[in-house]
């Protein structure tokens, strides 16, 4: 499905335009508390309420091998519960190849729906990604 059409979709069906962010910090967590378990935890209280969720990968790549394994297990769970786009908050902007990679990581590895960019760059650093959509 088009992912304009799956925002609508889950906008309408939700009567909600929320995007939920997930910017979880570790460093501020429940003691004991994982980031999958913090972000599970606010997706099973907002899943009715929100057409989409926007983590930041900041948040996820700070805490290493852990924190992205925390990323796509967070990304797979807001599809299967949810069922709302995820719209990965990394802020990509480079050239060719490199621009190519990070496309291929946010949407083949992580899982992600959509994901913000930097155009500072010009058009070459947008079109890898355009080419996901």
């Amino acid at each position: 499905m088009d992912f304009y059409q799956w925002l609508a979709d889950a906008a309408q069906r939700n009567g909600s335009l929320l995007c939920v962010g997930l910017d979880t910090r570790s460093d501020r967590l429940p003691a004991g508390e994982t980031l999958f378990d913090f972000n599970r935890r606010i997706v099973d209280a907002t899943r009715d309420l929100a057409c989409a969720y926007k983590p930041n990968s900041a948040f996820y790549e700070v805490a290493g091998p852990e924190g992205m394994e925390a990323l796509r297990r967070t990304i797979a769970y807001v599809h299967e519960v949810a069922g709302v786009p995820v719209i990965l908050d990394a802020k990509r902007g480079d050239i060719g190849s490199t621009a190519e990679a990070y496309a291929s990581a946010a949407f083949e590895t992580w899982g992600a729906d959509a994901l913000t960019v930097s155009p500072y760059l010009g058009g070459d650093t947008v079109a890898p990604f355009t080419a996901h959509a």
